[in-house]
């Protein structure tokens, strides 16, 4: 019952998790190989979810901070006394074969066997896509268990006065033995599967075509910087237009000067071409998209604050206009993404005669 809580609450978790370690994946993966391959999204993301897991199966269920108590024996430094243990407390009797199955169905036994199992899939990961070698994992195994012996030991980091669960030193031999079967048998499950090479090889494959997704993470990446830099220099330099000045070195000294890079793009590895007149390309490409993609905010705020205003209208009727609003800003958002998502280019990008070129070579995935 206990493993079933700890695996509700990692399923509950995991969402949170991920929606945290998302943006940084979809950056890695556009910087490293160009696109996103949905086969290392569900190696990725469920070896998130298989991390979290293992982790609340360690500390769940937390006992109430009154009822942990400083006791003898929280310590096991005697390795292998698992299995004095096994025949001491089981009902296993060596020479009547009665007693076998039910042995292996006591806590006792199961307990061994589920920290075994536990780590197996960890074994299979790091052979499989992170690449280590026997050594490697079995190092990677003995400190994902350490790291989970440490947390009991530890009490969950302190916040518990004393440890609630037993450091084992058996349990540190069986997880590092677990990575070490999960490593065996992934030797046998990965010629099925395609090798990492052949996933590295596909993104780059698919990375010439700079996907709409891609774009989007660009303009993201570019407006969070662009407001980071102006933050920063805020707070040394105060003058007027300070936020026009930033923009036009950001967006259009910058890109003409790295001949169509700016910080974001550089970084994701695209560069922005244009066919002709550069400099007046770019800044009018840039001051449309501006206006375009953050005016439709501004000027539809203002005309509902500027039509409650003229026209003294109650709080409830500014609300639904105000969500009005909103919910049209959200669908224009929306269109937009899926107009790029689907042809990767947009009206805008004939108008002022630019193409996005990707800059990753071959050479550089791996």
């Amino acid at each position: 019952m206990n493993y079933l809580i700890s695996i509700k609450t990692a399923i509950i978790v995991f969402p949170i998790i991920s929606l945290i370690f998302t943006i940084p994946f979809i950056l890695h993966n556009y910087h490293k190989y160009g696109s996103i391959s949905p086969f290392r999204v569900l190696i990725i993301y469920s070896f998130i979810l298989y991390m979290i897991t293992i982790y609340f199966l360690v500390i769940l269920p937390l006992p109430n901070k009154s009822d942990v108590v400083q006791k003898e024996g929280m310590i096991r430094l005697i390795p292998l006394g698992f299995i004095s243990d096994f025949m001491r407390e089981t009902s296993f009797v060596l020479n009547d074969p009665s007693t076998y199955l039910k042995a292996l169905l006591e806590p006792c036994f199961y307990t061994v066997i589920f920290n075994l199992f536990m780590t197996i899939p960890f074994g299979m990961y790091m052979r499989y896509y992170f690449k280590y070698n026997l050594k490697e994992t079995i190092i990677l195994s003995f400190i994902l268990s350490l790291f989970f012996e440490i947390t009991q030991l530890t009490g969950l980091y302190h916040i518990y006065p004393y440890a609630y669960r037993v450091f084992d030193v058996d349990d540190l031999i069986i997880n590092t033995f677990g990575g070490i079967i999960g490593y065996a048998f992934m030797g046998i499950v990965d010629n099925f599967l395609p090798t990492r090479e052949e996933i590295d090889d596909k993104s780059f494959r698919n990375s010439i075509v700079v996907s709409g997704l891609r774009r989007i993470a660009i303009f993201y990446l570019d407006s969070f910087l662009f407001a980071i830099l102006f933050i920063f220099i805020s707070i040394f330099i105060r003058i007027k237009y300070l936020a026009f000045i930033v923009f036009i070195i950001y967006y259009i000294i910058l890109p003409y000067i790295k001949n169509g890079y700016t910080i974001g793009s550089k970084f994701l590895n695209v560069r922005l071409v244009f066919e002709k007149y550069r400099l007046i390309n770019i800044t009018f490409r840039i001051l449309f998209l501006f206006i375009y993609y953050y005016g439709v905010i501004f000027i539809s705020l203002y005309l509902i604050l500027s039509i409650t205003r003229r026209l003294n209208l109650t709080i409830e009727v500014s609300f639904w206009l105000y969500s009005g609003a909103i919910i049209f800003i959200i669908i224009f958002y929306i269109i937009n993404g899926i107009i790029l998502l689907k042809k990767k280019k947009h009206f805008y990008d004939t108008l002022f005669k630019v193409k996005y070129i990707n800059t990753i070579e071959r050479g550089d995935i791996g």
